[in-house]
């Protein structure tokens, strides 16, 4: 977790999601990062994604129909990792290819690859023993999504053995589909961030820099998964030069965010 630690405490971090195997993945993660991503996921493919929109939905089928496998996912993480020692690292996915083999198994392969957090976007906070414990004795951070619905009384079951960052889902539905209006977003940021010292970032409908620089001014990070998706649907194996350059647009735009004239 100090990887989360060292990246939260500079300032807004860009938080950039591509699938894994869709498309030139280990040149598209460096471009993330040589584009100015802080923070990395790396989304697992799965038949069935059901909180996905359709640009994601396309990716994994992409990925999928390349053959990518966990133990290709868990390759690419590590020589991510030793390409990259300094920038936090996540594993995006559902509960099935995370737990199939046991969560020991998944949590050991997970710290043996340097992963630093998981989200598992189908585990409730009421089911945490399906996955939880086995992370935490690693020291990988279960990162919990909180969502518009997340009411008072829910949220300290959201909160509670969450760690590296909360990643608040600004919309109810899926990703890429619609945007939230920047109102509801500083008004949940606020309530979110009373509640918990976990660092809160925002995503799903995250597109523009304009967009990301607004959600930076009040949230600790800004997720775009979508947009960047996309690009390696337009692109296919060249896209690294245009994640790179759409990257720091984005980068700027939060990194900028709080900065005083």
């Amino acid at each position: 977790m100090t990887r989360f630690a060292d990246t939260f405490t500079k300032g807004p971090a860009l938080i950039c999601f591509i699938t894994a195997g869709d498309g030139d993945t280990p040149a598209n993660l460096d471009a993330l990062v040589a584009g100015g991503a802080d923070v990395i996921e790396l989304g697992m493919p799965f038949t069935d994604p059901m909180a996905d929109g359709q640009a994601i939905q396309e990716a994994n089928i992409r990925s999928l129909a390349a053959g990518t496998r966990t133990a290709d996912i868990f390759r690419i993480a590590t020589d991510f990792r030793g390409r990259h020692p300094h920038v936090p690292l996540v594993l995006m996915g559902y509960s099935n290819p995370m737990t199939i083999r046991g969560p020991e198994w998944f949590a050991a392969e997970c710290a043996q690859a340097g992963v630093d957090g998981v989200i598992c976007v189908d585990i409730p906070p009421e089911e945490d023993a399906d996955l939880g414990p086995a992370l935490r004795e690693r020291g990988i951070s279960l990162i919990r999504l909180a969502t518009p619905t997340t009411d008072a009384a829910r949220l300290p079951a959201v909160l509670e053995g969450s760690s590296g960052f909360l990643y608040y889902v600004s919309v109810a539905g899926i990703t890429g589909s619609q945007q939230a209006a920047q109102t509801s977003i500083d008004d949940a940021v606020a309530r979110l961030k009373a509640a918990s010292k976990i660092p809160v970032a925002v995503g799903f409908g995250v597109r523009t820099p304009e967009q990301a620089h607004a959600i930076a001014r009040v949230a600790d990070g800004v997720v775009v998964g979508s947009a960047l998706v996309a690009l390696v649907k337009e692109h296919g194996a060249a896209a690294a030069e245009p994640i790179r350059a759409f990257t720091a647009s984005l980068a700027e735009a939060v990194h900028t965010a709080r900065v005083v004239a």
